[in-house]
């Protein structure tokens, strides 16, 4: 147990861990889910590099014992008999450059990689940790060929490791003979000498980590379980009535006092308790009653069939009345019925890979608050109208509802690049996403259906209208000041599904993941046996449709 929470400490090591406001340098502007995603990954780029600097500096003081140094410097690669446990192909993906014996400070620098300094930290965790014994892939590069492969096997046995499998294959890299891949059993801290030790030699180009228990250290935690979405409620807080001085609500004392006790009840909530009842105020319903009635009147003509068809069925379950204002847990189980999407309550703004996270375990995080009442038709961050009226009625809707879910799976484990383009994505599709119906262009975008100006606005003749391709859209500049000038335009949610799966199996992600509703469970398939009993399932399931195709064929009795 000490071991695995070790491996999850040190994954989250460069992961978002605090808010952000304007006081530490978030931006006072337009709240915009891409924005978030940008200033989380400067964030990010610099708490790596001040970790990495930090421990590459500790590491250049430690010293390398010279007995075992000297021990594979001056082994005799001529008398030394290499048994290959195993040689095929190795990876074909190149790695990440790590300083090789011609470095101008290859004698003084350690050179640590990210996954060695994740390394490093699980094995300072205690005096066990250190000497755990874990597995690991290193490749080493063979400057002069095939002889020095000795040097490799006297160096890890001089580490007290064992080689359980070594490959090898002829380098790409220039001025390198031989690629060598090496996985070992070793303790934490023999492992790290034992690349300090190899890295100064020189007839080696380079030796780099590859991995530690067949997960890559470098992609940052995330949720397995929708329970450890408690851990993902970091905010992002820029445009709050206690913050800016532009927003509706800074000078109203009573309305800053009624977010702080709504944002109490949501960092209270934890997984499975019923969502806290909100005792709506009289001005709060009539903010409501106002933005009710004109998205009524408008998504008649403007609003895409699917969502209207959910408003109305949420109007029958009197769930949408204009005289009050829905509570979450109704909308919930609401949403739980037509397609499993659940609410969970925020506080505020939650970080891009927070709230996409969520996503894949088809909960929507949502705001408690109510806009203020001097701005009923618009707000520059969502509330609790925002998300009842522009998201919930499409999550309900089985396809939209996979789209939303697919784009959440996809954010588990991305790079903090790749989170940015999901993030933009996600802006220009569930925020401000138009499709076609017929020869006409309708709204199914959350920020479009809430916010009838810029509804207006983009189904004129005013803004460009492009197709919808994700490579392009992740790229597109978006505006969060004024409305956008440039919308996409999806052929159907379908059209949309399929053109996003296609686009995301380019990205950099070295593993893929599901979700599994029966145990609300993300799982990493990067193994044969979970493959294996995905396979079975499937099957099982092509056994039912096939089945039932052949029953539905049977002709009437």
């Amino acid at each position: 147990m000490m071991a695995v929470a070790a491996a999850q400490k040190n994954r989250e090591m460069f992961a978002i861990k605090k808010s952000y406001s304007i006081e530490n340098g978030y931006p006072s502007r337009r709240r915009s889910l891409v924005d978030d995603a940008r200033f989380e990954t400067i964030v990010v780029k610099q708490t790596k590099q001040t970790v990495l600097d930090e421990a590459r500096a500790k590491a250049n003081e430690d010293k390398i014992p010279q007995e075992v140094q000297q021990t594979v410097e001056d082994q005799d690669n001529d008398e030394e008999e290499i048994r290959m446990v195993a040689v095929d192909e190795l990876p074909q993906k190149p790695q990440e450059h790590v300083p090789s014996a011609d470095d101008e400070d290859k004698e003084t620098d350690a050179g640590l990689t990210e996954e060695e300094v994740v390394l490093q930290n699980a094995a300072s965790e205690s005096p066990e940790a250190e000497k755990e014994v874990v597995r690991a892939a290193v490749v080493v590069r063979l400057r002069d060929g095939m002889g020095s492969l000795g040097r490799i096997l006297k160096a890890v046995e001089a580490y007290h490791g064992t080689v359980v499998h070594l490959e090898s294959r002829q380098s790409r890299s220039e001025g390198v003979q031989f690629d060598v891949l090496v996985k070992v059993d070793m303790a934490r801290a023999n492992l790290l000498q034992l690349i300090r030790s190899l890295r100064q030699t020189q007839s080696f180009g380079s030796v780099s980590l590859l991995s530690e228990n067949n997960v890559n250290v470098k992609a940052p935690w995330f949720p397995k379980h929708a329970s450890e979405l408690d851990n993902c409620n970091h905010l992002m807080t820029k445009y709050e009535p206690d913050l800016d001085m532009n927003h509706p609500g800074f000078a109203d004392q009573v309305y800053r006092a009624r977010r702080k006790e709504i944002a109490e009840i949501a960092f209270a909530y934890r997984y499975g308790d019923p969502i806290p009842h909100i005792n709506y105020t009289e001005t709060e319903n009539k903010t409501w009653a106002a933005v009710f009635g004109r998205v009524k009147e408008l998504m008649v003509k403007h609003a895409c069939s699917e969502y209207i068809a959910v408003f109305k069925k949420l109007e029958d379950e009197k769930i949408f009345v204009k005289e009050r204002l829905p509570q979450l847990q109704e909308m919930s189980d609401f949403l739980r019925k037509n397609t499993g999407f659940t609410l969970r309550p925020a506080a505020g703004l939650l970080t891009a890979r927070d709230f996409l996270a969520s996503l894949a375990f088809r909960i929507f995080q949502s705001t408690q608050y109510v806009r203020h009442i001097n701005s009923p038709y618009h707000t520059p961050e969502p509330d609790c109208i925002h998300e009842l009226l522009g998201h919930m009625p499409l999550l309900a809707d089985p396809s939209f509802a996979q789209f939303s879910q697919e784009i959440g799976l996809a954010s588990l484990g991305a790079s903090d690049e790749e989170i940015e383009k999901l993030s933009t994505v996600y802006w220009f599709t569930v925020e401000f996403g138009l499709c076609k119906e017929k020869d006409e262009v309708k709204a199914y975008g959350a920020g479009l259906l809430s916010a009838y100006g810029e509804l207006l606005h983009a189904i004129s003749d005013k803004p460009e209208h492009r197709p919808f391709e994700p490579a392009s859209t992740a790229v597109q500049p978006y505006q969060d000041q004024e409305y956008q000038p440039i919308y996409y335009v999806a052929e159907s949610f379908e059209d949309a599904k399929e053109k996003f799966r296609r686009w995301v199996s380019t990205m950099s992600r070295p593993f893929e993941v599901r979700f599994n509703p029966h145990t609300e469970r993300v799982e990493v398939l990067d193994s044969v046996d979970k493959l294996e009993t995905l396979v079975s399932q499937l099957n099982t399931e092509v056994l039912h449709l096939t089945n039932a195709i052949a029953k539905l064929k049977q002709p009437f009795c």
